[in-house]
């Protein structure tokens, strides 16, 4: 027998969880499928170091962050930005908290009261959550879905899909349905790593800084600039810093370090012209730049020969080349770019070549750095997808 539904969520994501919330709120008999033994198992992980849910600034300044996606999203962000996010988790019960860059944070920093509290509401809400249900397509115009049980169908008057991108496979988001769309006729953009670590084979003189942090430094790509943080590896670069230059990493821009960016090249010229005396360069450098030892560190890695002059050498300390090998494989990335391309979908997130089947959230063809904005643009899309599916119910 094939089981009958309103609408169908397959995916219990941020994305998937906000879209049966709204559809269920609109009165839709909502059943949410998941291939995973338990729902929101990436949100659960991003979570453990503090759950960063959104960024508190100018809309406009917000809104920027997703660079040529903006236009694409922004409807969905006006309807639901950092203002309505920090709402919906205060209640829901979590007290949140703004940090100094205007990140936003639960008190308790974990994602898992804030889950728990969300499944609470949806299971008031009657929403049927299925887990180790994966989909495999569509069969005699039902979904189909391989489950501990054998096979099952359902007939919805809606789908949303929600099953994130291609990263971080073993939590579940590991982009399999991009098969099953393409048979379709759908148009998706190729996938590839996003908010990722770079690649950087690093000398042997290295080794003794592994795990350290750099701090006080500005990355650069293609017009982009990051004063965040980043760690070091052995297998390269990871942290804040990276993450929001993987977009013009990805289109082989040059990744440059300033060293000092609250200092002019002018500036750090006079102070290198005071008198050296018996002083090694490094000694010299490290009075009289203030250079701590990680970045005095990557200076000789990867500004060697120095230049004598010191305008030239002050020139390469704003400018100091970054070489890498790309961005670490995308299984390792946080998030992916790529997938259900814009020109599939109208303006409701509704895919042209399947009508009355939505998208939201990671599944979509959108970039966004970590921070508070890829979260908060999940949560938008999922909301979005959620009240468009509850409206072609209702015109059905």
């Amino acid at each position: 027998m094939v089981e009958q539904a309103d609408i169908v969520v397959i995916g219990a994501g941020p994305a998937g969880l906000m879209a049966a919330a709204v559809a269920a709120q609109a009165g839709c008999r909502v059943v949410i499928a998941e291939a995973k033994p338990s729902a929101a198992r990436k949100f659960l992980m991003a979570g453990k170091s503090g759950l960063n849910l959104t960024k508190l600034e100018p809309f406009e300044v917000f809104l920027s962050a997703y660079g040529p996606d903006a236009e694409w999203l922004e409807p969905m962000l006006r309807t639901f930005g950092p203002q309505e996010a920090v709402a919906w988790a205060e209640a829901l019960g979590q007290e949140m908290f703004v940090g100094s860059t205007g990140r936003v944070f639960p008190t308790v920093m974990k994602a898992s009261p804030l889950l728990r509290a969300w499944l609470a509401e949806l299971a008031e809400q009657q929403v049927d959550l299925r887990t180790r249900w994966r989909w495999t397509g569509w069969q005699d115009g039902a979904l189909s879905f391989d489950t501990p049980d054998g096979q099952q169908r359902i007939r919805a008057r809606a789908t949303i899909l929600a099953m994130g991108g291609a990263s971080w496979a073993r939590l579940g988001s590991d982009g399999q349905w991009a098969d099953v769309l393409r048979q379709t006729g759908v148009a998706l953009d190729p996938f590839a790593a996003s908010n990722a670590g770079l690649q950087v084979n690093w000398s042997d003189h290295m080794a003794p800084l592994m795990g350290q942090p750099i701090k006080g430094v500005a990355f650069r790509c293609g017009g982009l600039v990051s004063r965040g943080e980043a760690v070091i590896s052995e297998r390269g670069l990871e942290g804040g810093g990276i993450y929001p230059l993987g977009r013009a990493i990805r289109d082989g821009a040059t990744v440059t370090l300033d060293l000092l960016p609250d200092q002019s090249e002018a500036q750090i010229a006079a102070r290198l012209r005071r008198p050296r005396g018996k002083a090694s360069w490094s000694n010299h450098l490290r009075k009289t730049l203030k250079l701590d030892g990680v970045r005095a560190a990557l200076l000789q890695e990867f500004g060697r020969p120095l230049p004598a002059e010191t305008s030239a050498l002050a020139e390469r300390i704003k400018s100091l080349p970054l070489p890498h090998a790309g961005l670490r494989p995308m299984d390792e990335a946080i998030s992916t770019a790529g997938g259900v391309s814009r020109t599939a979908c109208d303006t409701s997130l509704m895919l042209k070549a399947c009508p009355g089947v939505f998208c939201a959230g990671e599944m979509l063809a959108w970039d966004a750095p970590t921070g508070g904005y890829l979260l908060t643009a999940c949560l938008a899309t999922g909301r979005w997808a959620g009240r468009s599916a509850a409206d072609w119910v209702a015109q059905t």
